[in-house]
């Protein structure tokens, strides 16, 4: 009985914990390295690929979580030029977010990419 105690409160607090993590929509670490496509083995090269497909997903629901944590305007009601301020700089910074997001992404996939090419050439060279 004490055990299920112990787990029941430690889902509690992950249950507590889980929304505040969440609300700060922290961006995915890039993945730190990638084989060298020139020396790496073809497991290696897959292992690669699911890091940059995983942090792809990661990217996009970074990108889910920032669209969602920025409210859309309020339509039919008159905003004080202070309200259009506010909501002017929170939609600029989203916008900012998201693009960083992309450019960090597609820099991800360009230099994984090149790996590739340098795969196939050494494997090109090994036949």
């Amino acid at each position: 009985m004490i055990r299920f105690h112990r787990v029941a409160a430690s889902l509690v607090l992950l249950g507590l914990s889980a929304p505040a993590v969440y609300a700060g929509c922290v961006a995915p670490k890039a993945p730190s390295s990638f084989p060298n496509g020139a020396t790496a083995s073809l497991v290696e090269m897959v292992d690669g690929q699911k890091a940059v497909k995983q942090f792809q997903a990661d990217m996009a629901t970074y990108r889910k979580c920032v669209d969602e944590e920025t409210p859309p305007a309020p339509t039919g009601a008159a905003l004080t030029d202070e309200q259009k301020k506010a909501q002017e700089a929170r939609e600029k910074e989203r916008l900012q977010k998201h693009n960083d997001s992309v450019a960090q992404e597609q820099a991800v996939a360009d230099e994984f990419n090149q790996q590739i090419h340098a795969f196939k050439e050494a494997q090109k060279k090994d036949k």
